[in-house]
């Protein structure tokens, strides 16, 4: 069985989680808390970032892009209409470029900062870096969210799914980052309608259930979170 080391608050991890579900693979999830750096973890990761994806041998494939390389060759080779990347070349290019944008530019100006203030900080001792959230940080966060909400109704409002004519691992990344930013309150859905129902779409599939179940102690989700129909 695999194994995948994960935060529930780690867009990059939801994105893997989404992936295992719609290819059917079986898992067990371990969580793990990125800031805390535990030696084990390390051995897995020297980097210590998540998520981490042990294989049946216990090989450890480090990185969602990765992860998600690894998943598709491993995996959705064999899916056929349901492989999450399209088999042309170029269309492949438009995937894993929109992949790698919101798996690492929205993680770096966005998730880095909101999650990074509003969640993280909040279960780090002083030692690993908590204390009070940062304003100017919070607000640099909620402006970048802004412009790449409405890159993805540009999108939304120009082809059937973000990368093309069908479901993609484009899709799943954007909507696994958009989803940590949708439990903690921050995305305006009413100014980009396009988003709005594109993320409904993804969010009513069956492999998003898990991450809508998602708690965080002491910090619960928007009530519109869990809404199929928001």
């Amino acid at each position: 069985m695999l194994t995948l080391y994960h935060h529930p608050m780690s867009g990059p991890s939801r994105y893997v989680r989404l992936m295992l579900s719609e290819y059917g693979l079986a898992t067990e999830f371990v969580e793990e808390k990125p800031w805390a750096r535990r030696d084990d973890f390390l051995a897995l990761n020297p980097s210590g970032a998540l998520p981490v994806l042990l294989d049946e041998t216990g090989a450890a494939v480090c990185g969602a892009a990765v992860i998600g390389e690894f998943l598709d060759e491993t995996s959705g080779a064999m899916m056929r209409e349901k492989r999450l990347m399209p088999e042309n070349p170029l269309a492949r290019a438009e995937v894993r470029r929109l992949a790698e944008w919101f798996l690492v530019k929205f993680e770096a100006e966005v998730a880095r900062y909101l999650v990074g203030e509003r969640v993280f900080k909040h279960f780090m001792r002083g030692a690993e870096g908590g204390g009070a959230p940062e304003a100017g940080l919070i607000r640099a966060g909620r402006t970048n969210l802004k412009n790449h909400l409405r890159y993805v109704g540009w999108l939304a409002a120009s082809r059937d799914w973000l990368a093309g004519g069908r479901l993609s691992q484009a899709d799943l990344a954007a909507a696994a980052m958009l989803s940590v930013m949708d439990y903690l309150g921050e995305v305006d859905w009413n100014g980009e309608p396009a988003a709005r129902d594109w993320y409904a779409r993804v969010k009513s599939r069956p492999s998003f259930r898990p991450l809508l179940a998602d708690k965080v102690a002491g910090l619960p989700p928007v009530a519109h979170y869990v809404d199929l129909d928001f």
